[in-house]
């Protein structure tokens, strides 16, 4: 499934979990929910650990007769982030491309301790925006710059989860944008700490959180087939593959969990795939850092396409 929380378009209302079909549609499951079996859920991790709001949708959407009156059309919504508040956000540094480019720019080689093990930061998990909002621009920067990423959500509690096993922990993913003041950045880890003010402004998710079923046939080594693409004012500036990711999910949910607790909607970030960002394509290349009135969009084959444009 691909699932989506949303408000009506015409405004008013709490959010509601959506099902995002081929069509682009969306369906409204809690608008065909028997209210006997109790409150349909209104967050999609609560409806992922509901056996039975599970089994309905999955219902509604092999059977197209029983939805009637339940299909909205996507003019009719304002999609939100599939994930409005994750508990915690750790995003990793597991595309060995966009290591070695973006170090090469320093004139750094990747340091052998990036192959011991899959490296994260803690960022901000309050700081999340969803498909289609405006991104504040951060007031002290001028290196704005945007980062591809896929975004993983934990769907089951566990601690020192071993990487054969933490595929069952994964809800589902999604596109994922780590918005980055390069600037900032490069002064903060140059004491020593971070990233932090260079990345605690915003991060973007969605437009849908996609359950693992619907990407498996696309299984290549640690990732999957599926193509990644950035474009910037409707300009193509990278293009790379899941595929050639260094570390996988199952890896990185190991090294989270070692001698801690993941939690359902926890967030964890891949890391930006090669190319995927001005930093390693050289604004000089790219047309510049990012400027207020840009619009960045972020595609995953088979996960969608996350968009954004930068407000002052």
């Amino acid at each position: 499934m691909r699932l989506v929380q949303f408000l009506p378009a015409a405004g008013g209302g709490e959010p509601r979990v959506g099902i995002l079909r081929d069509a682009g549609d969306i369906l409204d499951p809690a608008a065909a929910w028997d209210v006997s079996f109790g409150p349909f859920p209104k967050d999609v991790i609560t409806l992922l650990l509901s056996h039975e709001a599970r089994e309905f949708c999955e219902t509604l959407l092999a059977r197209p007769e029983r939805a009637d009156g339940v299909i909205l059309h996507a003019n009719d919504v304002l999609l939100l982030a599939p994930l409005l508040r994750p508990n915690s956000f750790r995003d990793f540094y597991a595309f060995e491309e966009h290591v070695r480019r973006a170090r090469a720019r320093r004139g750094l080689d990747v340091p052998e301790e990036w192959y011991r093990f899959p490296a994260f930061y803690f960022s901000n998990h309050s700081a999340i925006f969803g498909p289609g909002q405006g991104i504040p621009f951060p007031k002290e920067t001028q290196a704005l710059d945007f980062e591809l990423e896929i975004g993983c959500v934990i769907g089951r509690a566990g601690r020192d989860i071993p990487a054969e096993e933490a595929g069952s922990h994964i809800a589902g993913y999604c596109v994922l944008n780590d918005w980055s003041a390069r600037d900032i950045q490069r002064e903060e880890m140059a004491v020593g700490l971070g990233p932090a003010k260079g990345k605690d402004f915003a991060t973007s998710i969605g437009p849908a959180l996609v359950t693992p079923d619907e990407i498996e046939s696309a299984r290549s080594g640690k990732g999957y087939g599926l193509a990644m693409e950035a474009r910037r004012n409707g300009v193509t500036l990278s293009r790379g593959s899941w595929a050639t990711i260094h570390w996988s999910f199952e890896e990185m949910i190991a090294r989270a969990s070692r001698d801690a607790w993941l939690y359902p909607g926890d967030l964890l970030g891949s890391g930006t795939v090669g190319g995927g960002s001005i930093l390693e394509l050289g604004p000089d290349e790219s047309g510049g850092w990012l400027k207020a009135g840009d619009r960045c969009d972020l595609e995953i084959e088979r996960l969608g396409v996350l968009s954004n444009y930068l407000i002052v």
